[in-house]
């Protein structure tokens, strides 16, 4: 079961904010990054997502599944200009 806080909107330069107790942030799993969205006329507030969180998880699968060839495989892999004109 879950308690409703109030707390008051206060001035942060230019902008507003809130200040959320500790134990709210850590029961909520949330960490020095979040997200906001408004739904429905409420601010939705969650964990930021890493970017490229689960990534590695799909390549394996896709390797596992034989989904992971190239698309253009049928081009031959190297060009004059990679033979000649290409330096490291």
């Amino acid at each position: 079961m879950t308690h409703a806080l109030q707390t008051r909107i206060v001035r942060i330069g230019n902008s507003q904010g809130i200040r959320i107790p500790k134990p709210l942030l850590e029961q909520a799993g949330i960490g020095d990054r979040v997200e906001l969205e408004v739904h429905d006329g409420q601010i939705c507030i969650r964990s930021a997502r890493r970017a490229r969180a689960g990534w590695e998880e799909h390549f394996i699968a896709m390797a596992i599944a034989g989904d992971d060839r190239l698309l253009d495989s049928t081009q031959a892999a190297a060009t004059v200009w990679d033979g000649e004109e290409w330096e490291w």
